[in-house]
């Protein structure tokens, strides 16, 4: 059998299904543990995430000023005032990975939101492409680190764990190239798109097998 061997566990933004938020794409109950089995699990999770988001708006400040930008341009209501976020717990089984025959942890790819933070265990595996259009393609093993890029995740026989939380803006904000990256001689690539029709149509390339 060929493609990702590993596990996941995803938990977003918790809206109740009477609240009109629920029909946005992304919101709605998450499915819990009972508290019976995971005593204070829920209570944990959501307290992470707060955190989470926390510290990604710190870092939006920082992407920011790098920017050239005002030092809030990202960390404001219409962005991140209702963002989609996701935790996903990860589980590595220990399978041995052989890239020669398509076999990983997880295969190539690229993060599409505007944040992700990554916790892991410590257990090595994960890898990084710094030139994806390189042929070869040269796979970098490294620690964990802050940042991304394209990335895999090769496992070794140990059994691994990590935590991605991703970020991404509100539903209705307007996705377009900002204003200090772009110029008469430096026009857009992309036209505008909004968050909630980006993120969707990213999910349909990337999970063709679901169906919605």
């Amino acid at each position: 059998m060929l493609g990702d061997f590993k596990e996941g566990y995803c938990i977003g933004i918790e809206v109740s299904e009477e609240d009109s938020h629920a029909e946005k794409p992304f919101y709605g109950p998450n499915q819990w543990p009972s508290e019976e089995f995971l005593p204070g699990w829920r209570q944990v999770m959501e307290q992470y995430q707060i955190e989470a988001l926390r510290v990604c708006r710190t870092i939006a400040k920082f992407i920011s000023l790098a920017l050239d930008l005002e030092a809030d341009y990202f960390d404001q209501p219409q962005m991140l005032g209702e963002p989609i976020a996701a935790i996903r717990l990860l589980h590595y089984e220990g399978k041995v990975s052989d890239p020669e025959r398509g076999i990983f942890g997880c295969g190539a790819h690229s993060d599409f939101g505007l944040i992700t933070l990554l916790a892991t265990d410590g257990v090595a595996g994960l890898q990084i492409c710094k030139d994806k259009d390189a042929q070869p393609r040269i796979w970098e093993s490294v620690a964990p680190l802050k940042g991304s890029t394209l990335h895999r995740v090769v496992v070794d026989g140990q059994e691994r764990y990590s935590i991605a939380f991703f970020v991404n803006p509100s539903h209705d904000y307007l996705v377009e190239c900002l204003p200090s990256c772009t110029s008469e001689m430096n026009p857009p690539r992309h036209p505008p798109i909004t968050c909630a029709a980006f993120i969707s149509q990213r999910y349909k390339d990337t999970h063709p097998d679901l169906s919605s």
